[in-house]
């Protein structure tokens, strides 16, 4: 699955608790040639490292390490290296197993538990900044689910939909003096309304800014007959069709895209300037840690491809040398940046990926403190 997939109820089901043991892999991987010659042989050399501990675990019983296992190898002769994005994560326990393909690297680790490894999933689905598209018309409505990588056509909360199509009534005609415009019928306006509601269920289950793209009288008419589609961040006034696909979708929404993201780096511009001058601010990970920690972090910004391997030590942050991994230090963290998104989203806390070097001045990630 792709980030965009991951819901919150999802997220929800992923964390409850599992009979032990429930296994997480995650490991780099590479999206092109030479590199991603390398990622069946980590694979390989990952699924051993797992089948090891499930064996060698004295908690494992023979039964659950061999049901673990049997889910473990159907999930990799699944995984589909032509897809590969940075980083690959499996899950699975005696009964499931899911495949996570992600934008975002992740550490080579193997975790037995009662419950699966999620930091590495929220963290890029948090740094995919996710968005909905819907193109629509009098005669269709499509769903498109966006993200950093693109954008692609979801089925889910009954989208696609289409107008249901009735013959020509000439005696009906008649009594109204005139066919009614597109816009101004009855029809149009109740299929605009079934629009709203699949809308509505949508953004309940998973809040997105939303962009629109229709005609002028399209736009117009769905504020009009519901209110799913007035809180929009963006509005395209472009004509689509059930056939536009999603680049050429995304080529007109790009504008309006470019604009959102604008403003929410200006937002955020703001707010930290406000906060360093009311000495709300902390910057570098240690101090953004510590805040997290203690629920004091309203918003944290972090660079996009920050990442670096610490060691907890007295209750802080500090570089972790080249050798240190976390099998031979339980108190070295790989996955530090993941670990502190999860943490922080999990107390209300706002997070935001910005540009490369935007925060260089603050170690590459600054927060904004409540109090």
């Amino acid at each position: 699955m792709d980030t965009d997939a991951l819901t919150p109820g999802l997220l929800q089901d992923l964390r409850r608790n599992r009979p032990y043991p429930a296994l997480s892999l995650t490991m780099p991987t590479h999206r092109k040639a030479p590199d991603n010659a390398q990622d069946a042989v980590r694979l390989r050399n990952l699924v051993a490292e797992a089948g090891n501990r499930l064996e060698s675990d004295p908690r494992v019983t023979r039964e659950a390490g061999a049901a673990v296992k049997a889910q473990l190898d159907r999930a990799v002769e699944e995984v589909d290296q032509r897809r590969a994005l940075d980083s690959l994560v499996i899950l699975a326990d005696a009964d499931e197993y899911q495949i996570w393909q992600l934008p975002r690297t992740a550490p080579e680790r193997v975790v037995l538990s009662d419950s699966y490894l999620t930091r590495n999933l929220v963290a890029a689905k948090a740094g995919a900044r996710l968005f909905w598209v819907l193109g629509f018309s009098a005669e269709h409505a499509t769903l498109f689910s966006g993200t950093n990588e693109g954008l692609r056509a979801e089925k889910r909360g009954g989208f696609p939909l289409s107008a249901p199509h009735e013959e020509p009534n000439p005696q009906r005609e008649e009594r109204i003096g005139d066919t009614p415009s597109t816009y101004s019928s009855e029809d149009t306006r109740n299929f605009l309304r079934t629009v709203d509601e699949a809308l509505r269920g949508v953004m309940a289950a998973d809040p997105r800014p939303l962009f629109l793209v229709g005609l002028p009288q399209a736009l117009s008419l769905l504020d009009e007959v519901g209110e799913s589609a007035k809180p929009a961040v963006g509005r395209v006034a472009k004509g689509t069709t059930a056939d536009t696909t999603a680049p050429e979708l995304l080529k007109e929404v790009s504008p309006a895209l470019e604009d959102w993201r604008a403003q929410a780096a200006a937002e955020i511009r703001s707010r930290f300037d406000n906060a360093r001058s009311s000495r709300s601010f902390a910057g570098g990970l240690d101090e953004v840690w510590l805040a997290v920690r203690e629920g004091r972090a309203g918003l944290i910004a972090i660079e996009e491809h920050f990442a670096t391997t610490v060691r907890v030590t007295d209750g802080h942050l500090e570089p972790a040398g080249p050798d240190a991994t976390p099998d031979t230090d339980g108190q070295v963290r790989e996955d530090i940046v993941d670990e502190l998104v999860e943490a922080a989203l999990d107390n209300g806390c706002e997070v935001s990926f910005v540009a490369d070097d935007s925060l260089a001045v603050h170690g590459r990630i600054a927060a904004v403190l409540r109090f």
